[in-house]
């Protein structure tokens, strides 16, 4: 049984998706630091926002935007088979949820 997920494409990106919950973790937790320095003053916010310029941050950040457009891509590609059966084709719904993310996405990007 060892490796029995290397075997399958399908399930070797099964994996990584599911592996990404560490990472989407981890970011939450970073955020979550963020909002106790915030509550803790001036200064010690700064230095956070300090250490989030640091090269190895950056990355950070750049890998768990990639691994949470993946899973973010994974889950709208299931939306046609958990909603209930609609007359419109597979496709509109998945281009509907990725085109409302991109709004939303644009708004919050406008308004930040």
């Amino acid at each position: 049984m060892t490796g029995w997920w290397k075997r399958n494409p399908f399930y070797l990106w099964y994996m990584l998706r599911e592996a990404s919950c560490v990472v989407i973790t981890l970011y939450a937790l970073i955020l979550l630091v963020g909002l106790a320095r915030l509550t803790q003053g001036e200064v010690r916010y700064e230095d956070w926002l300090e250490h989030l310029a640091r090269p190895w941050a950056i990355a950070f950040h750049a890998a768990a935007f990639v691994l949470v457009a993946y899973h973010s891509w994974t889950w709208f590609k299931i939306m046609p088979k958990t909603l209930p059966r609609l007359p419109i084709p597979d496709r509109a719904i998945v281009a509907g949820g990725v085109a409302a993310i991109g709004v939303c996405s644009a708004l919050l990007w406008w308004v930040a």
